[in-house]
């Protein structure tokens, strides 16, 4: 049994990303969409997360980029309360353990309880740019979950098999990045460690890391033809590009208008059927 959910991260970042993601939530694959709640379009993304129930809604937890919600977090943020904006700055403020916990236990609720203020049942916990596969991170980020009655986190870690050797062999950017991806797996044993002594709820990995920002309709179809058995996230950005998007100084900017368009494809949802892969979300995890 193949089982996916398809999540769009950055929900709120713009208003063009809103839109993309209300559109491939109405018509397209997206199952699930992650809202950031420190970003400008926050309000917008809350209102059409109200308007779709059947789109289950998460928090993007943000710790690096952006603003924090709470102040006087020294090891997260600057005096601005600007978060780090480098993740290899991060990471290592995280692997030599000079990230405070309960800072991050705090930032976590302040983000999840603000979107829960307007009435959105949060249906899981990822975090912008991968931040909780750190396992300092992870377990003050699960103790916030917990304390906000949120059972499911997305589980970060690639597994090796999913794309085919000959597709990834010709494209140098996607295996040169998945070399990086596979690397963090070394965490992924701590993960499912902490996961267990939380008691939370969780899928088998996720997919479409190692090509974020490459994701068209070959690549997206390659993927889905090589999802193994068992519980699976897609983690996607769909969006429209705009000013305010190029703002952002984000790096996904044009792909995301190609991945909107291979989520909203009829060719995607004919191999979705084909090969038996049941689109699910969060929510249904708490029936595995």
């Amino acid at each position: 049994m193949r089982r996916l959910i398809v999540n769009a991260d950055d929900f709120g970042l713009t208003s063009g990303v809103n839109r993309a993601i209300r559109e491939a939530g109405s018509s397209g694959a997206i199952t699930s969409a992650s809202m950031m709640a420190n970003a400008s379009e926050f309000a917008e993304a809350a209102t059409i997360a109200q308007s779709l129930p059947g789109l289950k809604t998460g928090c993007h937890v943000v710790l690096v980029d952006g603003q924090s919600l709470e102040s006087n977090l020294s090891s997260l943020s600057h005096s601005d309360r600007r978060f780090r904006t480098s993740l290899k700055d991060f990471a290592r403020a995280a692997m030599g353990k000079r990230l405070l916990p309960d800072e991050i236990e705090r930032e976590t609720k302040a983000q999840i309880r603000k979107i829960q203020a307007q009435g959105i049942t949060v249906s899981h916990l990822d975090s912008h740019k991968h931040t909780h596969m750190f396992p300092q991170v992870l377990r003050p980020v699960l103790r916030a979950a917990r304390s906000c009655g949120v059972r499911a986190v997305r589980n970060p870690f690639e597994p090796i098999g999913a794309w085919p050797i000959g597709f990834v062999a010709a494209r140098p950017g996607v295996w040169l990045r998945s070399v990086g991806v596979f690397t963090f797996r070394l965490f992924a044993g701590e993960f499912r460690k902490a996961i267990l002594e939380a008691d939370m709820l969780t899928t088998d990995g996720t997919v479409g890391i190692a090509i974020t920002g490459k994701l068209d309709q070959k690549s997206l179809l390659a993927l889905l033809d090589a999802l193994p058995e068992g519980t699976w996230e897609l983690v996607c950005h769909p969006g429209y590009v705009d000013d305010d998007l190029r703002a952002t100084g984000t790096r996904l900017v044009g792909s995301r208008e190609i991945e909107l368009e291979a989520l909203s494809s009829p060719v995607t949802k004919d191999r979705l059927k084909s090969r038996g892969i049941e689109l699910i979300s969060y929510a249904d995890l708490k029936e595995s």
